[in-house]
């Protein structure tokens, strides 16, 4: 960690953060000139039952924002435009946006599909020179990425106040918090618009007597620490009052993927067809990142409020033939639990990840083969076989367990925020 800052000192710039404005919906836009200038929400799929993944300004204005439900969001807004995520789309754009920030300074973190951190070197902290730069990736984004591509720019002495500084102005913003003006400068915040504080952590806040930005300037990092429940309140104090945190490595702890399926494709045996789908592009990612997995998690949401769930532990495949057969005894255990009614959404994570150059065990099918290494080896390569062929000609070109026809119409492919897909997984 770096020391925080004294107070009223000049503490230097360190970060600039950019912020994507309306990320989703500003590419929608850009790709489809007539949605531009209009409201428009992303949707997961077409229907008025799921919710916006992403709202453009215009429709924000009319108080449509993500996670509003799609009908309520008609009403709201007269003439929305509601538009299915194209999540290739985005991540082809993100590495845009990455490549023109990179002409002009390099890229240090990227905290989601929509945000990126540049660490100023000494030549660029000098206040003057950094809001230049900013200008700059601004003005480079409308010129070689798009016109309606706009970002916020936040600039401060760490990554986390620089983020705070980005939402101050929006959209097309550029702030720059400094220490020496804190508390004022933030003052009028409320706690939500804080990173890392949000609904569940607002209340525990409360409970400590810390209602405004203000109460929570002043609070001491033991009272952060009750009131996180841990090092957690330690940390954010530390950042709030100006400090860095070195950045602690990542470990991949588990691979999943979930879906909110279509109408068509919930009944169980339909339902059934995207779980398996979903464990393929999950073990070939796994396969693709040189790991094996030691268990297998399962969940399925029923359209009423049932849930269910199974879960497997097994000595360490990465093979698709081994996942599948663990799936299959899974899947009635999940079922059972909602009553073989039809499915909303699933979920299948492989966990305990290790190493492929962890030494290898015993098999654990022996009724796939000999229980020898050699089986699981020849496992291991038709199913990279498998994925080679899907990335050369397309995903579903070879399948396991379901005919690919029944599925050319589902992508499991999508964005979370906190994890930008490889180019590779649209074809998985």
């Amino acid at each position: 960690m770096t020391p925080v800052p004294n107070p009223g000192s000049a503490a230097p710039l360190r970060w600039l953060f950019v912020d994507l404005n309306s990320y989703f919906a500003s590419v929608e836009q850009q790709l489809r000139p007539e949605l531009r200038g209009r409201p428009v929400i992303v949707v997961p799929v077409m229907s008025d039952h799921t919710c916006a993944i992403a709202a453009s300004y215009q429709a924000k204005k009319f108080g449509v924002k993500t996670g509003t439900n799609v009908g309520d969001a008609k009403r709201m807004c007269p003439g929305l435009a509601v538009v299915e995520a194209s999540h290739g789309r985005y991540v082809d754009f993100h590495h845009k946006i990455i490549d023109e920030i990179e002409r002009h300074y390099p890229v240090q973190v990227i905290g989601s599909i929509d945000e990126m951190g540049c660490l100023l070197d000494r030549k660029r902290a000098p206040e003057e020179v950094a809001v230049a730069l900013a200008r700059r990736i601004k003005r480079g984004l409308l010129d070689h990425v798009g016109e309606v591509i706009t970002c916020s720019v936040g600039i401060a002495t760490n990554r986390y106040l620089a983020k705070v500084a980005s939402d101050l102005t929006k959209p097309d913003g550029l702030e720059v918090v400094r220490v020496e003006d804190l508390p004022g400068r933030l003052a009028h915040l409320k706690l939500t618009d804080l990173p890392g504080i949000g609904r569940n952590m607002e209340p525990r806040l409360h409970e400590a007597k810390i209602h405004t930005f203000l109460d929570l300037w002043q609070a001491t990092p033991r009272e952060l620490h009750r009131v996180w429940g841990g090092v957690g309140g330690d940390r954010f104090w530390h950042q709030l009052h100006g400090g860095d945190l070195d950045d602690v490595p990542v470990q991949n702890r588990s691979i999943g993927h979930s879906h909110v399926l279509s109408p068509e494709f919930r009944q169980p045996p339909e339902a059934a067809i995207v779980s398996k789908r979903l464990l393929l592009k999950a073990a070939s990612r796994l396969r693709r990142m040189g790991y094996r997995a030691t268990q297998l998690s399962l969940s399925v949401r029923a359209e009423s409020t049932l849930r269910g769930e199974a879960h497997q532990r097994f000595l360490p495949v990465s093979d698709s033939f081994a996942l599948t057969k663990t799936l299959n005894v899974l899947w009635p255990e999940a079922m059972d639990q909602i009553g073989w009614s039809r499915v909303k959404k699933i979920g299948v994570t492989l966990h305990g990840l290790e190493a492929n150059s962890a030494p290898q065990q015993m098999d654990l099918f022996p009724e796939l083969g000999s229980p020898i290494i050699a089986d699981v080896e020849r496992r291991d390569k038709l199913s990279k076989i498998m994925d080679d062929l899907n990335q050369e000609y397309g995903r579903d070109s070879i399948a396991l367990g379901f005919a690919p026809d029944s599925v050319k119409s589902f992508s499991g492919t999508k964005i979370a925020f906190t994890r930008i897909p490889e180019r590779q997984e649209f074809k998985e």
